[in-house]
């Protein structure tokens, strides 16, 4: 049998980002399968299927690392050794990130679900990389600040001048850590939170973010969280718009997910002995079974909800939790991300199904949660992930049951 070719290091063999554009697509996927095999060693029994099924171009590729399965143990070591080696795993952090904020726009994939499966071949190992069991979860947080830019052109709060630009500082954790449970998507910011973010500083009164619309004192729920991008943004923005003590709250299910939208709060809003608290708190909510004590008692002006849906029943249990939590004039802003490609290619449509007027819990006036409008947006260069193709905001309210 042929011996197993000798793994090389990330710093050696990694082709230079600035040169992916002149790269083949084969070559990009024989890095990173040759980081695969490093970061990501399966058992004896899987990796052999992998190398012989030949049903994925990402598993066939020859990536250099190990070509017979008897040869494995002559190397085993030196593999050992580059995955513990930790410049090698620093260049292959740098590059992985560099890569997947390029892939985009490289041209060298022959079809799009190429570059999606390259995508997601160095997410995994960027994962794999991040998580591992002796790493503090710390290491895998990344905090940033996002500014944006708010437009006070028609508004009465034009008077604050210097106040146009809305910072929100987020950590974003590590998603996916454990592959059965999609729960913890909510430790990262997804491009629907930053696309309806923005739409609500360019046009605060598209949204009817106003204090003509909301008076002085609105209740303002978000339901799915996540970071808190949306629901933190609001609590900045509304200030400004004369909208001078609102009620923010933003929930989640996810236990890791919750601590870190308190940590995000709190990281934009520091407690103060002499100041004001802030007007926006975290909240645990189930959709699927509410617990609506405090501080989720009283129904809410608004509810807003950006990339929520990951399963089928998702809507449902949005829908009829929704409709315990909105006062009879309120308007539920959902923006929904439409993903044709990947695990959940689909799953978007469940939404016009489950509001479609004649379902769902009724409110004391026998009506149902119902779409009223609808509005798509393209992914915006730079945003999002590569398997979101659009987004669609939905306005939400109450109708009379068909």
């Amino acid at each position: 049998m042929s011996q197993a070719r000798r793994p090389l290091p990330p710093s050696s063999s990694l082709p230079a980002i600035r040169s992916l554009d002149n790269q083949s697509e084969s070559r990009i996927f024989d890095a990173l399968g040759g980081l695969s095999a490093i970061y990501c060693p399966l058992p004896t029994s899987l990796s052999f299927q992998a190398s012989s099924g030949h049903k994925d171009p990402l598993a066939a590729a020859d990536s250099g690392y190990a070509s017979d399965i008897d040869g494995d143990n002559d190397n085993d070591g030196e593999v050992f050794e580059l995955r513990d080696d930790p410049y090698e795993r620093a260049f292959a952090e740098r590059w992985l990130t560099g890569f997947l904020g390029r892939a985009e726009e490289l041209t060298c994939f022959e079809s799009d679900d190429s570059r999606h499966r390259a995508i997601d071949k160095a997410a995994c190992v960027l994962a794999a990389l991040i998580g591992r069991e002796e790493e503090e979860v710390e290491d895998a947080d990344i905090t940033r600040d996002y500014r944006f830019t708010l437009n006070l052109d028609t508004c009465d709060a034009a008077k604050h001048g210097d106040t146009k630009t809305i910072t929100v500082q987020l950590t974003d954790g590590l998603a996916g850590r454990d592959a059965t449970d999609h729960t913890d998507v909510g430790l990262q910011s997804w491009g629907a939170a930053f696309v309806l973010t923005e739409l609500m500083c360019a046009n605060p009164a598209r949204l009817d973010f106003t204090r003509t619309s909301l008076g002085s004192a609105p209740r303002i729920v978000e339901l799915g969280a996540g970071t808190g991008l949306v629901g933190i943004a609001l609590a900045k923005i509304l200030p400004r718009l004369d909208i001078s003590v609102p009620t923010i709250i933003a929930t989640d299910f996810h236990p890791n997910v919750l601590a870190n939208l308190e940590a995000n709060i709190t990281k934009n809003f520091p407690l103060s002995k002499q100041g004001p608290l802030p007007s926006i708190q975290a909240a645990p909510l189930d959709w699927e079974l509410p617990d609506l004590s405090a501080p989720l008692e009283k129904q809410a002006d608004v509810l807003v909800a950006t990339d929520v849906i990951y399963s089928l029943e998702h809507a449902v249990w949005l829908r009829d939790c929704a409709a315990l939590m909105l006062k009879p004039d309120g308007v539920f802003w959902l923006m929904l991300t439409v993903r044709t490609t990947g695990k959940f290619e689909g799953i978007s449509g469940t939404v016009r199904a489950s509001f479609n007027g004649c379902d769902g819990r009724r409110n004391s006036q026998g009506r149902v949660l119902a779409i009223l409008d609808e509005e798509v947006f393209p992914r915006p260069k730079g945003i999002g992930r590569g398997d979101e193709s659009e987004y669609r905001l939905f306005r939400i309210g109450w109708v009379s049951a068909a």
